[in-house]
């Protein structure tokens, strides 16, 4: 498979990674513009999706590294703001879908494996226990055991109609004017509130503390390779066109809350006799 782009992003400039991928990928969480699936490194396999009530879920085994993958559909670049654990993933800030993200050229896809300590390398992801995740370690425990993508895609310049001598000069007259109405725009759109990433309400019941507990978060790592450079981008809006979930926890506490099924029991002849097997007596043969 050819090397695939993901880009660093704030509102105006990206950072540029080339990850190499080999095989193909099925799909976990499928947008209408990115593709969110996510691998064991530990073992090498993607991990199967469940889904439950409209949401979407992979079981993590504590220890093992993992990595989000994300692939562009689109002919056009993408802007794709990473979080895990409620936090980005680029910056290590409580996440928000203003934030900075990766930019996908078009088709091309990137697996991000871990948190951006540099623009040569990244902490490992790996699934661990809530205490010892980084969004416990840093203290925001609230959004442990959820992965989000948001998308962007890129502006498009728009070309400048063709001008007449006579539109020349009346507008000659009217530069001032104009150049002060932009000014206005320019701090008009400068002033839009950007979304805030919004925190879970803490759990009061002890049985829901209890399981909050037991559930999986993703650790800070080793440092491993993960080259990236800057590049521009521009969105075309303030929110994004689509924002991908895919949740995940132990498989133990994925089966106890029902996300897993559990396989059907096969009936098996006891082979122990039983003395009481039935009610009264009947008469012989014969």
């Amino acid at each position: 498979m050819r090397k695939l782009a993901a880009l660093f992003a704030s509102p105006l400039a990206a950072l540029f990674a080339v990850v190499p991928l080999a095989g193909c990928m099925s799909i976990a969480d499928a947008g209408v513009l990115v593709d969110v699936t996510v691998i064991d490194r530990s073992t090498g396999q993607q991990l199967e999706v469940y889904r439950h009530r409209g949401q979407l879920y992979v079981a993590g085994t504590p220890g093992n590294r993992y990595a989000v993958v994300m692939r562009n559909k689109s002919a056009g670049r993408l802007l794709t703001v990473l979080s895990v654990d409620g936090v980005n993933a680029l910056n290590g800030q409580t996440a928000a879908t203003s934030q900075s993200g990766y930019v996908l050229s078009a088709w091309q896809a990137a697996e991000i494996a871990g948190w951006r300590k540099s623009m040569d390398d990244v902490a490992a992801f790996y699934f661990t226990s809530v205490a010892d995740s980084y969004a416990g370690r840093t203290d925001r425990p609230q959004n442990v055991g959820v992965i989000g993508v948001a998308v962007y895609r890129e502006a498009v310049p728009v070309p400048e109609p063709a001008v007449t001598m006579h539109q020349r000069q009346r507008g000659a007259g009217n530069e001032a004017g104009a150049a002060g109405a932009a000014a206005e725009r320019r701090a008009a759109a400068s002033d839009a509130p950007q979304p805030a990433a919004k925190a879970a309400a803490p759990a009061h019941d002890e049985a829901r503390s209890e399981l909050a507990d037991s559930r999986l978060g993703t650790g800070h790592g080793e440092r491993i390779s993960a080259p990236t450079q800057y590049t521009a981008f521009r969105r075309a809006s303030h929110t994004p066109s689509e924002v991908l979930t895919i949740r995940y926890d132990s498989r133990a506490n994925l089966l106890a809350q029902g996300i897993i099924p559990r396989p059907p029991q096969r009936w098996t002849p006891d082979p122990t006799p039983n003395p009481f097997p039935g009610g009264f007596t009947p008469d012989p043969r014969g």
